[in-house]
């Protein structure tokens, strides 16, 4: 190959790729395109089934993910020690409100009890998610989690199809819009 047609296939790979993830392009799953607040959220390709865990709600209660199977949902990993969860946990609170159709999950896998984590979403204006505890943190270990807040998008197949590592603008309009299309509501 000549060294123009090398370059000229790097300079169409690069564009190619500042379309699809630069510009906030890349189709996620089900035809609809990220929004810009959502930057963070990055597809799983291929999708894979997400881990057969469960977790615990403030009265005892243990929940599986499979209990979820056939609706979008949006779990998010988080801890009271977590500066940038903490500050997201009202944003994930407004998005639950503002689609009911998405079953957003966010639990805290901080080891904390569940009366502590429920105190704690209360006084920092995020009740509205439930109290949701793993106490054992197999969802941090299950998924991969290292960094936190750390977010997975399941599809109604029970497939992750999308995941997040770090805060995101969950409550933005365009972010809201788009799990309202995705989730039918």
């Amino acid at each position: 190959m000549t060294k123009k047609l090398l370059i000229g296939l790097g300079v169409l790979c690069a564009l190619a790729f500042g379309v699809l993830y630069g510009n906030g392009l890349l189709r996620v799953h089900e035809g609809l395109t990220r929004p810009a607040s959502l930057a963070v959220l990055a597809p799983q390709t291929p999708a894979k089934l997400a881990p057969e865990v469960a977790f615990s709600d403030a009265a005892g209660g243990r929940h599986a993910l499979a209990d979820y199977k056939g609706r979008y949902v949006l779990l998010n990993m988080w801890a009271t020690w977590c500066g940038p969860c903490v500050a997201e946990l009202p944003a994930l609170a407004r998005l639950k409100l503002a689609v009911p159709g998405l079953k957003v999950l966010a639990v805290d896998v901080g080891r904390d009890k569940p009366e502590a984590a429920d105190a704690f979403l209360k006084s920092h204006g995020a009740a509205a998610l439930g109290t949701l505890v793993d106490t054992e943190i197999t969802l941090s270990r299950q998924f991969g989690a290292n960094v936190y807040p750390t977010t997975v998008l399941i599809d109604p197949q029970g497939k992750v199809v999308a995941r997040a590592e770090g805060p995101a603008t969950w409550d933005a309009a365009d972010a809201i819009d788009y799990f309202k299309r995705l989730a039918g509501s």
